[in-house]
């Protein structure tokens, strides 16, 4: 299912919900773990796992990215900078395991919106196939799929995607 995009004070929303069959501490662990971590998302790496510590992207090219930790409630929320984004995962219990939701906080549409959301949308189907023991890494045309979808709901905002 796309994220839901709505406009609010200072920007947008796009908000991403998953119900998942494990719990929350299982979750928790692929967002926080780094070992975990690098299975669905190799360029992030946690340094301090606090709020106001860091996460450092790798960008491929010698350098990193420093991201802050903004929010942070253990087994709960984890909130972090995403260039002038912010990007927060919540985990709630649910009988069955838990509901996952993704925010990120959009400051404005840009070209480049379109390709971070369908790069989410992709790494919370990972995260859940590596869960449920489905190896699978980041698939290239899956990617294409939902961006190609993103720009459609995207455009009448503003998009100038390509």
């Amino acid at each position: 299912m796309l994220a839901s995009i709505q406009q609010v004070d200072g920007g947008y929303t796009a908000r991403f919900e998953r119900h998942l069959k494990h719990p929350v501490d299982q979750v928790w662990s692929v967002l926080t773990d780094n070992d975990r971590l690098a299975e669905w998302f190799p360029q992030l790496r946690i340094d301090e796992l606090r709020e106001g510590g860091l996460i450092k992207f790798d960008m491929q090219d010698g350098t990193f990215k420093e991201l802050k930790i903004t929010d942070l409630a253990m087994h709960s929320v984890l909130g972090y900078t995403w260039g002038e984004d912010r990007v927060r995962f919540e985990l709630y219990p649910e009988p069955e395991g838990c509901l996952l939701v993704l925010v990120e906080q959009l400051h404005k549409i840009t070209g480049h919106t379109s390709k971070d959301l369908a790069g989410w949308h992709v790494c919370l189907d990972v995260i859940d196939a590596l869960l449920s023991g489905r190896a699978t890494g980041f698939r290239k045309e899956e990617w294409e799929t939902w961006h190609e979808q993103y720009v459609r709901i995207l455009t009448p905002l503003g998009s100038a995607d390509e």
